[in-house]
């Protein structure tokens, strides 16, 4: 647990804010994981000009973690330092207009999906398959189902930490697999993205192929991350993680999935440091078994409430 006199002393440099402010605020709840610390400030802006304000008065020496969805999140037990930022209703408006579909960063991608669904949009059906966040989608150039975020993004609007609000296009993110190129700082707040007029039931039909299989294939109604782990070049993950023997592999409350062992479960009572050291002995194990390094995709942010452990290339 954070220390009180640490939390008053944030306290008192935050800037006026209109939106909320909750000091040791758990966030095991937020995350898809049901797992891990505290945050010793949780803000969460009203709207995208409450964020800038309150960024552009906020002292650099301030650390500043930006949540969304958390579907692909461990928040060390340790907890957050500093800030962090939660995203909510005030950045979750969806529109279409013509062939652009403009999704506010808290928006989820299924949601987005539907949305271009009723507009008579195709091209937009990949992200009804992936759990999470557009503002997310955005930083990890999220993709699924043959289609990912570099491929229908027009533009992102972000807001610097110095609290400059931007829209930079889609070519400036330079993105690359798994990831965009974003001022250190910057928070996606909104999206356009672009769609192909299409058949409503041929588009309603690929949603719905992209459903069963995500359901077949992946432990969905299960506590988890997600892809634990970036695929390999020319290789799956998964692939390796079976071959090295870890499908149904435990440590303490965390288990690799029978289903899909590219994913790890919390079966009821992992920490985030069950669910972290188990993603770790996964990759010794691959290492082990083929010389290949996994590459988290998981982002693992916070103070661990022990010695972490890793994996060296």
């Amino acid at each position: 647990m954070m220390a009180a006199e640490r939390i008053a002393g944030l306290i008192g440099s935050l800037p006026p804010l209109r939106g909320r402010v909750q000091e040791n605020a758990p966030l095991a709840p937020f995350t898809w994981f049901r797992a891990g610390g505290r945050a010793e400030l949780l803000v969460r802006p009203a709207d995208v000009d409450d964020l800038a304000c309150f960024l552009a008065a906020l002292p650099l020496d301030v650390p500043v973690h930006v949540i969304g969805a958390s579907s692909n999140l461990i928040v060390r037990d340790g907890g957050l330092p500093g800030v962090t930022v939660k995203l909510g209703r005030g950045f979750s408006a969806i529109a279409a207009d013509g062939d652009a579909v403009m999704a506010g960063a808290a928006a989820l991608d299924v949601t987005v999906a539907e949305h271009a669904a009723a507009a008579g949009l195709t091209g937009l059906e990949f992200l009804s398959g992936i759990p999470g966040s557009i503002g997310g989608a955005v930083v990890m150039n999220a993709g699924a189902y043959g289609g990912d975020m570099a491929s229908v993004l027009d533009w992102a609007e972000v807001v610097t930490r110095n609290g400059e609000q931007r829209r930079m296009m889609a070519r400036e993110l330079a993105f690359a697999y798994r990831h965009a190129s974003l001022p250190a700082g910057a928070v996606v707040t909104r999206a356009g993205l672009r769609g192909i007029p299409g058949a409503a039931t041929l588009i309603a039909a690929r949603m719905a192929e992209i459903r069963a299989s995500r359901e077949a294939s992946q432990p969905v109604r299960a506590r988890t991350g997600g892809s634990t782990f970036r695929n390999p070049d020319g290789m799956k993950a998964w692939e390796l993680i079976d071959a090295a023997g870890c499908r149904g592999l435990t440590r303490g409350g965390a288990m690799v999935s029978e289903k899909h062992c590219n994913f790890l479960i919390n079966t009821g009572h992992a920490t985030a440091a069950d669910i972290e050291g188990l993603g770790e002995e996964v990759r010794r194990r691959v290492l082990a078994a083929s010389g290949v390094t996994l590459e988290w995709e998981i982002r693992r942010i916070g103070i661990p409430a022990g010695r972490p452990e890793v994996v060296s290339p």
